[in-house]
């Protein structure tokens, strides 16, 4: 291949010959990051190589230290597959070269954007009403999101952070449960809340907000104030009781809102709608497209009830920047950058291929993959499934005793060597756990039984050894 666009079609070739024998290869990378390293790490080259042998070298050596994440027996960090479709999407975007940020920059991306939010809104069943910032994942998402809730809670107090600063704002109360997610956190101390100033309401064993705690708490402390819900919890996969929190939250006047990374996707089936029951009530909201819609990283969602507390916490003005006409949908201002990749597409496209039956589709078949491995595993001796398999996320331990943390991590890791599949492994409750998130496009119901066997031979195999 010669010629201009050489690189392009070489690449092309690459991913599709990536992708093609990705099924049949181990679930692992076959080298660690000190490997990779010690072969690229060398100094800046005086001239350049040729874009073809840079693109073969990243094609035939970088390859190797990959993580499989498209893998259907890939089973870490509740991540999604980049199904092809989104993924030729995405090849689009690229070489669109497009900056994604008014009507101006690029017409048919800002229209395709417009349909894809409200095709969000429409399958995720929230207000039609909801502005939606196409971001990097659900930790920009919380981000976004909360920096309107910020906004939008202390002009209530007649006190404007976004032009105003902090510095002599009424103190804002963020109320959360004790499992929320890390990120919430990370997004809580980038607007300048803190991560430990925050009061943390008790949960249950699944780790769902106590919503008696949370009224007795929100009694204590009066003023603006956010409660942040949680739609799936990362480990258990456990929904908060939205109707009492909501009810909680407005008759304390504050806002309300839910981190659904990929838990705000039950809301596509039917079967495990009822999970969300009152979620819509929330003022805002977060959610990832490449974890259950599939899209390429990077993809996720911040959708606000207000659009103007989202524009007014996110808006940019400038004079060389086009004009904005009165209710228009500027993309650049529901987001917190001016430069942007057209993030919309892929979810345009990932949308218009599966249709509102295809996402349901996917979503009970992934539940129902994650409820037959935990069925096949209750049970057995020297494994604990030690969560509701209620969505896709399934928790598990091995042994017993005091010796649990090392046998549970030597399962896992024994697992990983052999490459059968690719767990997680976290802490829960004060224990160390294998998780196991069930959340790729390529996953079948047909790799339920032999993931479930596979576990239970490394058991047998760590347990023969301890």
């Amino acid at each position: 291949m010669t010629g201009p666009l050489a690189e392009l079609e070489l690449a092309c070739a690459q991913a599709l010959s990536y992708r093609q024998g990705l099924t049949g290869a181990p679930c692992t990378a076959a080298r660690d990051y000190a490997q990779m390293l010690a072969h690229y790490d060398t100094p800046l080259p005086e001239t350049g190589d040729s874009g073809a042998a840079v693109i073969r070298d990243l094609a035939e050596t970088a390859t190797q230290g990959l993580m499989p994440m498209a893998h259907p027996r890939f089973f870490g960090w509740v991540l999604g597959g980049s199904a092809p479709v989104g993924v030729a999407a995405d090849w689009l975007v690229s070489a669109w070269g497009q900056n994604a940020a008014f009507h101006t920059s690029s017409p048919t991306v800002s229209a395709l954007e417009h349909v894809a939010e409200r095709w969000l809104l429409d399958i995720l069943d929230l207000p039609r009403e909801a502005a939606v910032g196409f971001v990097t994942g659900a930790t920009v998402g919380n981000f976004t999101a909360l920096a309107a809730a910020r906004g939008a809670v202390l002009r209530r107090h007649g006190w404007d952070p976004d032009q105003d600063g902090l510095f002599d704002a009424p103190p804002v109360k963020v109320f959360l449960g004790d499992d929320a997610h890390t990120s919430v956190f990370s997004a809580l101390g980038y607007l300048g809340f803190g991560r430990r100033r925050v009061q943390r309401i008790a949960t249950d064993a699944q780790g769902r907000m106590d919503p008696s705690d949370l009224a007795t708490q929100t009694a204590q402390h009066p003023g603006p104030s956010v409660v942040i819900a949680q739609a799936g919890q990362i480990n258990t996969g456990a929904f908060d009781p939205f109707e009492p929190i909501a009810d909680i939250a407005a008759a304390h006047g504050a806002w309300l809102h839910v981190d659904g990374a990929f838990g705000l996707w039950a809301r596509a089936h039917p079967d495990y709608r009822a999970l969300t029951h009152g979620l819509e009530r929330a003022q805002s909201w977060a959610v990832d497209g490449h974890k259950w819609l599939q899209t390429p990283f990077d993809s996720g969602y911040a959708i606000v009830r207000d659009r103007a507390a989202l524009e007014t916490a996110m808006g940019i003005d400038a004079s060389y920047l086009p004009e904005r006409i009165e209710q228009d949908r500027i993309p650049s201002f529901l987001v917190p950058e001016l430069s942007r990749r057209a993030r919309g597409v892929p979810t345009y496209a990932m949308l218009r291929s599966l249709g509102r039956k295809g996402v349901a589709d996917m979503v009970a078949r992934h539940c129902g993959i994650a409820r037959q491995i935990a069925d096949r595993l209750t049970g057995q001796p020297g494994i604990a499934v030690l969560n509701d398999v209620d969505l896709n996320q399934i928790i598990l331990r091995f042994g017993a005793g005091a010796g649990c943390d090392m046998a549970t991590e030597q399962v896992i890791q024994t697992l990983r060597d052999q490459g059968a599949l690719f767990a997680g492994g976290a802490r829960w409750r004060e224990n160390w756990v294998m998780r196991l998130s069930v959340i790729c496009d390529a996953s079948a119901a047909e790799d339920a039984d032999p993931v479930a066997e596979a576990i239970l031979a490394a058991w047998t195999q760590v347990r023969a050894g301890l």
